[in-house]
């Protein structure tokens, strides 16, 4: 029956035992932003018409008053929610990249994608490698987004993500590696990992067991055709081959209070281990323990010079 409660998440989601989700948070989208106070506006662009899948496009209206075509670094953004909730046109993210392109100064993409249980993983790996490929079709300033052809620097790309969408921002640099994204083979700058999803069964073991099983279910929701579970190797990427990481940098936010922030430490520890050529940097803020209220804590202050300097550092 449908009424039938196979996980009740409440007051998130409720999944039914015949795989109907009831989301019970509204999901307000916030229209793009075309005169903004903040100095930055947005628009919405689709990258996969077959799919109905679109995504944000921000830029600082200096640019846009801008008669020329003056080129800043890209951020690609991929929103959290264990692959389950939010979208990339919600009030959290819609006002974190207006602050993060306000704070450096950057053109930012919001990428949307399809979300379990309808879509299960991979899914959202597949609709985030798209974006970014539908992305790198501007490189050459004749895409079918003229702020993109005019205003992004293709030589610095920087990919992010908190929580899940860190989790897929990670994998789209393990691909960017392996596949070319353009005839120049340009590669990803940096990345950005806030209070990353990186889980595996040793790291859950030393959790609570209410927080151990919560978590154990999120991965059953999101891979429901695994046998692995928390091991599954989307999910556990820790202890996995990470030299082959397409970035030169990574800066790894951490929340103290948070059952997630030991993956965060382990793989920017597997990274310095691994023969990976690069730097890498972790942040840890020991008073936070949410991912949201944490990416909002640092955009009020304290977050924008790191933005800053990982975008505009030669």
């Amino acid at each position: 029956m449908d009424s039938d409660v196979a996980f009740d998440y409440s007051p998130r989601f409720r999944i039914f035992k015949n795989g109907r989700i009831e989301r019970l948070v509204p999901e307000t989208f916030i229209p793009p932003s075309l005169k903004p106070e903040s100095g930055v506006v947005s628009k919405d662009a689709v990258y996969s018409p077959e799919k109905n899948l679109s995504l944000r496009i921000y830029l600082p209206q200096k640019s846009v008053d801008d008669t020329g075509a003056r080129k800043i670094p890209l951020l690609v953004y991929f929103h959290g929610g264990a692959f389950i909730m939010e979208t990339a046109f919600s009030t959290i993210y819609h006002t974190f990249l207006t602050s993060a392109v306000s704070a450096a100064d950057c053109i930012a993409v919001s990428v949307d994608h399809r979300r379990a249980p309808e879509h299960p993983i991979p899914t959202a790996y597949e609709d985030s490698w798209h974006a970014i490929q539908w992305i790198f079709t501007h490189i050459a300033g004749s895409g079918s987004e003229d702020r993109l052809n005019k205003h992004a620097d293709f030589s610095k790309v920087y990919l992010a993500g908190d929580s899940a969408g860190a989790n897929i921002a990670h994998h789209m640099a393990i691909r960017a590696e392996k596949e070319k994204l353009s005839p120049e083979n340009l590669k990803i700058s940096g990345m950005i990992l806030f209070h990353p999803y990186f889980l595996s069964k040793a790291l859950i073991e030393e959790m609570e067991v209410g927080a151990m099983r919560y978590y154990e279910r999120l991965c059953r929701i999101a891979t429901p055709d695994s046998e692995n579970g928390v091991e599954d190797p989307w999910i556990n990427v820790v202890g996995s081959d990470l030299s082959a990481l397409g970035c030169g940098r990574v800066l790894v936010m951490v929340a103290g209070n948070d059952v997630l922030a030991r993956g965060g430490w382990s793989y920017a520890v597997d990274l310095k281990k691994c023969g990976w050529v690069g730097k890498v940097e972790v942040v840890e803020t020991k008073t936070i323990s949410n991912a949201h209220l944490y990416i909002f804590f640092y955009f009020r202050g304290d977050f924008a010079p790191m933005f800053v300097s990982m975008f505009h550092q030669p």
